[in-house]
């Protein structure tokens, strides 16, 4: 019986466009796992990550985007309830942000938990992603890392407007403004006050009310624009528990969560030993 060879080459090759993404992720998981499982008979921890990439996964390697959501918040919510109230709980972040519920959700389930709290921030915890960080008993970052503020945002029609603005541009146009403007204005208005009532909350047995208070009116006033980042220092000084020592194996366990491949032009460079050798230019021997 004849073989179509190129029939043969074609089935092969789609059975591997179909289930090498999947094989390739499989092996990623079970590297983090390794890892984790490393890190926490280390440190004590109940490591726990919300790590959220844009990662070639799919059908043909086509990019997902990942924001926090409530599968996010009741997977979680599931780790917290599970870890044993005497142990440590860190908590890996790296996300854009996302639902304001989902993410306060997450905010209360670790603060309620009994035993210490850690979030570890390598790179960034933007907006809901601050929200949580600010549950937590000590925040680990990176001296490069960045937060976010928490001003709402407030969806009107395929646009969200911040909500200091809108309240500030009713107060501007008072009675000129429109009905429709002033409803979302009112709304706008509601949502600082929910944030900033919550923010207070997560904060109140760190510090002084007070203090708390002011840290919720920096972060959801419109001082800053939603994407500005908020540095390691910067928290620190807002009053916040900011320790920048991460431990190395959270840069390792980074690496196991690839970025989707751009099509541009990317990063790339030499790889070091841990301490960086830089040699330098003979001085010539003076006659």
């Amino acid at each position: 019986m004849d073989i179509d060879i190129m029939s043969l080459l074609f089935y092969i090759l789609l059975l591997y466009i179909v289930f090498h993404p999947q094989l390739q992720m499989n092996a990623l998981t079970r590297a983090r796992l390794k890892l984790i499982q490393a890190i926490e008979k280390k440190y004590g921890w109940r490591v726990i990550t919300l790590i959220h990439r844009q990662e070639k996964i799919g059908f043909l390697g086509f990019p997902l985007y990942r924001y926090i959501d409530i599968e996010d918040s009741e997977a979680v919510i599931r780790a917290i309830r599970t870890t044993p109230p005497n142990q440590p709980i860190a908590l890996i972040l790296h996300t854009p942000g996302g639902l304001v519920l989902a993410a306060s959700q997450i905010a209360m389930a670790l603060k309620r938990h009994p035993a210490k709290k850690i979030v570890i921030i390598p790179h960034y915890a933007m907006s809901g992603g601050t929200l949580i960080a600010l549950a937590a008993d000590e925040i680990i970052m990176d001296p490069n890392a960045v937060l976010g503020p928490l001003d709402p945002q407030i969806p009107v029609g395929n646009t969200a407007y911040p909500a200091p603005s809108l309240v500030k541009v009713a107060k501007l146009k008072g009675e000129q403004a429109k009905e429709e403007f002033l409803v979302l204005a009112d709304v706008a208005e509601k949502a600082i006050n929910e944030i900033q009532d919550f923010i207070v909350s997560l904060l109140a047995d760190k510090m002084p009310q007070e203090k708390a208070r002011e840290i919720a009116r920096t972060l959801t006033e419109g001082r800053y624009t939603h994407d500005y980042p908020i540095t390691a220092d910067q928290a620190k000084q807002l009053g916040l528990n900011i320790n920048t020592n991460i431990p190395p194996e959270i840069y390792t366990l980074m690496q196991l969560y690839p970025q989707a491949l751009q099509q541009r032009p990317g990063i790339e460079y030499l790889p070091r030993p841990p301490v960086p050798f830089y040699p330098t230019r003979q001085e010539p021997a003076k006659q």
